[in-house]
């Protein structure tokens, strides 16, 4: 699992039919199962967890570490950011080439900032940059 390689306080680990999701003070990290179709309504518990830890004011980056290939509806984004107005950005972390140009495809999808990263550090360090801590 990814969770020794984050040097921060991690707040609690999710364990879902469609995925792990580990929760930190200003972001989530997900991490999907092979094979799983993501859509609106499978991402409705992430939802629900999202509402507990950051609620409609708690800054916070959607971070997909994708080391797994799933399917995923793009437009879903539209109906999820607007639930989630303290959502400040999107990463993906990426590992093949495969999973970059579907992650470039996604982009046009995103009506909030959005990266694609090679490295999970690299996606925790553009949170520090969006949300600065004081």
């Amino acid at each position: 699992m990814m969770t020794p390689q984050i040097n921060k306080k991690l707040l609690k680990q999710h364990d879902l039919p469609i995925g792990s999701f580990y929760f930190y003070e200003n972001f989530v990290v997900s991490e999907i199962k092979e094979g799983v179709t993501m859509t609106f309504e499978t991402a409705s518990k992430i939802f629900e967890l999202g509402k507990t830890y950051f609620g409609n004011t708690t800054p916070f980056v959607y971070i997909s570490n994708r080391v797994n290939s799933y399917a995923f509806d793009p437009t879903a984004h539209f109906k999820s950011t607007a639930m989630f107005p303290n959502l400040k950005g999107y990463a993906v972390v990426v590992y093949d080439t495969i999973n970059d140009k579907v992650a470039k495809m996604e982009q046009p999808f995103m009506n909030k900032p959005a990266h694609i990263f090679k490295r999970l550090q690299d996606a925790i360090d553009w949170v520090e940059e969006l949300i600065p801590q004081d």
